[in-house]
């Protein structure tokens, strides 16, 4: 019996386990960051290489997606990865209280949950792709990969200002009990999400991959030259992505002198784009079935290099009044080629060898974990030496800028080559 692709409800189901990351990833990344710094007086670099950890060990995502193909099934994995996630959570916030009094011992039992964490996220994120790949048809992969990124964002920003209030007044006590309770909701809601969706939706377990040896199974794919060009590709487009981050605030405080409170309206600014361009890009193709998913990758890709060359000329001839359009512009186009490339990859997994869709999903997961780590690191390492170089600070950001768009026109050349959904693939060649 052939299985019927999953609806817009079920997306928007398995959507929520991205939502369930989202909750429980906001708490690490941004409330124990502060609290480490500010309530406990550590030096910035400790929630700092803690964060660098948690995305080393995403680099795992091919082991969890190969683990998955030889199981035959992905709900297990998505349910023991968030279940981990939650605890690693929790630890997290327990280990801050640990750090109170035992330092030593805190920072041991912070590796250990961000180590969890790290692993969390990458099996439930990989699974869940994976199985959005074998289960949605193709015409609406890249309306299905916009919907899941949009509910992790949506995570994130619901648990951030939930616990917010939840935490007045702070307590370390509180701050477990709330991380508990974040963990606990995510577990409920992955639960539900993932329900009975594989076996309604997905191929029957034969399918599963032939028992290859994992670094087997992983050459093959890397010698794979489609696999291997899309994971370039993420690389270098999140690369150039994740640059932003540190610097765009700094740019805008020391080029046009913006307080904290319009350096952050820039950046909200930044993420509306976002979030308006992974809609266009959906509706586009998936309700209005214009173009290909490698048109709009490409466009979101040199729209972005346009945006970003814009923000270089703007900040030497100081066009203030064009700051906050550009970044908007910046922003819209960003979500146009990261709505489709979680498309891209969901069908590249899909047009590949059958039973080795989880370890292509890891195989580019690690290639974006790796340029997250990345980007934030070459991002803020490039302004300083710029700075260092080139005493005028907007001639500084100005040259980072410009490397970013070079890394989005290399990926956009990449993307050109990239295979359109459901074409022949080349045939697997020793060292292709």
């Amino acid at each position: 019996m052939t299985p019927t692709p999953l609806g817009w409800l079920g997306i928007l189901r398995l959507g929520l386990v991205q939502t369930a990351i989202g909750a429980v990833v906001v708490l690490t990344n941004s409330t124990l960051n502060r609290v480490m710094v500010v309530e406990l007086g550590l030096a910035a670099i400790v929630p700092g290489l803690l964060m660098g950890l948690y995305y080393a060990v995403e680099l795992l995502r091919p082991r969890w997606g190969y683990g998955s193909d030889r199981s035959g099934s992905r709900t297990p994995w998505i349910l023991g990865g968030i279940a981990v996630l939650a605890l690693g959570g929790v630890a997290a916030a327990g280990a801050t209280w640990v750090m109170q009094t035992h330092l030593t011992a805190g920072l041991v039992l912070a590796l250990l949950a961000y180590t969890a964490i790290g692993i969390g996220v990458g099996a439930a994120g990989t699974l869940t792709l994976t199985l959005l790949a074998v289960t949605v048809a193709p015409r609406r992969r890249a309306a299905a990969g916009a919907i899941v990124f949009l509910m992790m964002i949506a995570g994130l920003a619901v648990t951030a200002g939930v616990a917010g209030q939840l935490l007045e007044p702070f307590s370390f006590l509180r701050l477990i009990e709330v991380s508990a309770g974040v963990g606990a909701v995510a577990f409920a809601l992955a639960v539900f999400a993932v329900r009975g969706i594989e076996r309604r939706h997905a191929r029957p377990p034969e399918a599963a991959a032939k028992p290859t040896p994992f670094f087997t199974a992983l050459g093959d794919v890397w010698r794979d030259g489609e696999a291997r060009r899309l994971a370039i590709f993420v690389f270098c487009s999140m690369l150039a992505f994740n640059m932003q981050d540190p610097i765009l605030e700094p740019f805008s405080g020391l080029v046009f002198g913006l307080d904290v409170g319009a350096s952050t309206s820039l950046a909200a600014a930044q993420h509306q784009g976002v979030f308006w361009g992974m809609i266009a890009a959906a509706v586009g193709l998936t309700g209005l079935r214009i173009g290909t998913m490698r048109g709009w990758i490409i466009t979101g890709c040199t729209g972005s290099a346009a945006s970003l060359a814009l923000l270089a000329w703007i900040g030497i001839t100081g066009q203030g009044a064009l700051l906050t359009p550009v970044v908007f512009g910046l922003g819209f186009c960003n979500g146009l080629f990261a709505a489709t490339v979680i498309g891209q990859m969901m069908a590249s997994a899909s047009d590949g060898e059958p039973g080795r869709e989880g370890t292509r999903i890891g195989f580019w997961g690690a290639a974006q974990a790796i340029a997250f780590g990345c980007g934030i690191l070459v991002g803020a390492g490039a302004a300083d030496i710029a700075r260092t170089i080139l005493t005028d600070p907007a001639a500084a950001y100005g040259t980072v800028f410009v490397l970013e768009a070079c890394l989005f026109l290399v990926a956009a050349a990449i993307a050109a080559r990239i295979a359109l959904p459901g074409r022949p693939r080349a045939a697997l060649m020793p060292g292709e």
